[in-house]
């Protein structure tokens, strides 16, 4: 098989898992603060993957590679999960899913920028119409959701790229898995403290579905589905791959649907649909 093959079927079951990360973050916020809940994922996730580091025994990274650790650990392990989390205090996981249309763009953007990758005019033609099919009915159609919701989003999406792309190009040297794992490590000791102080005095009032949302972004969420979806970008490239991002909508707000019960218009379906046809057509202009 391909490496460019491999790393597209390793990117799509990356997206598969994240699929699922804002609504159950959605879920958890009910049950747990914003913070509590970015580092406890980030602590528990970091955990694990010390664990694999130690079990595997894998070389510690260079001097020189730390800067890009901790970009991408500010990405995705603190801002992402973060920002996220607020959002989903102001709107819904489907109206926040829509967001997400920007990412693919915004990965393809510090592609160029970090990593150095230089796409074909017209991918940019395909990347800027998926997204324009899942901000659209953000921007014109009648949502529900507030100011600091969308705000706390596009930050969201704006930090998660540079993760996305600085964590891939890395992960070109250090591997996927062991990328995700030695960010996660870098960020615990700022993370575990917080975890701490930020701790419900009792967790009586936590549901059953709060703990199922907090071990899947703990687990899925922060870094098996990194372990994919960093092999992915690295094999297939980070602005191909990344337009894979595109299908995350469609199968979040399936989601969504299905476990909480949130209206899903045919608007939002129908734009979700318009950019799968987009994620087609960058593949094929994206070298």
């Amino acid at each position: 098989m391909k490496s460019s093959t491999s790393g597209w079927i390793s990117g799509f079951v990356g997206v598969v898992i994240f699929a699922g990360s804002l609504p159950a973050t959605r879920v958890a916020v009910h049950d747990f603060s914003p913070l509590f809940l970015t580092t406890a994922r980030a602590t528990i996730a970091a955990i694990a993957g010390t664990i694999l580091l130690l079990l595997l025994k894998q070389p510690k990274p260079r001097s020189t590679d730390l800067k890009s650790l901790v970009i991408t650990a500010l990405g995705v392990v603190v801002g992402f999960p973060l920002l996220t989390a607020l959002a989903l205090r102001y709107v819904t996981s489907a109206h926040s899913i829509v967001f997400l249309g920007l990412l693919p763009l915004c990965t393809a953007i510090f592609a160029v920028l970090r990593a150095g990758e230089r796409p074909r005019p017209a991918f940019w033609l395909f990347a800027i119409l998926g997204s324009s099919f899942l901000v659209g009915y953000a921007a014109i159609g009648k949502v529900e959701g507030s100011f600091e919701g969308n705000l706390f989003m596009l930050g969201a999406v704006v930090v998660c790229g540079l993760g996305y792309a600085e964590g891939a190009n890395l992960s070109r040297k250090l591997g996927g898995w062991q990328v995700i794992c030695w960010a996660l490590l870098l960020s615990l000791p700022v993370m575990l403290p917080i975890a701490l102080f930020t701790m419900p005095e009792s967790f009586k009032h936590v549901t059953q579905s709060g703990w199922v949302g907090l071990l899947y972004v703990s687990f899925f969420s922060m870094l098996i589905g990194f372990v994919f979806w960093y092999r992915g970008l690295a094999l297939g490239g980070i602005a191909a791959v990344g337009q894979l991002q595109l299908l995350q909508p469609f199968m979040g707000l399936a989601i969504s649907a299905a476990l909480l019960h949130e209206t899903v218009s045919w608007q939002m379906i129908t734009m979700t649909l318009g950019a799968i046809v987009c994620v087609a057509g960058a593949k094929k202009f994206a070298a």
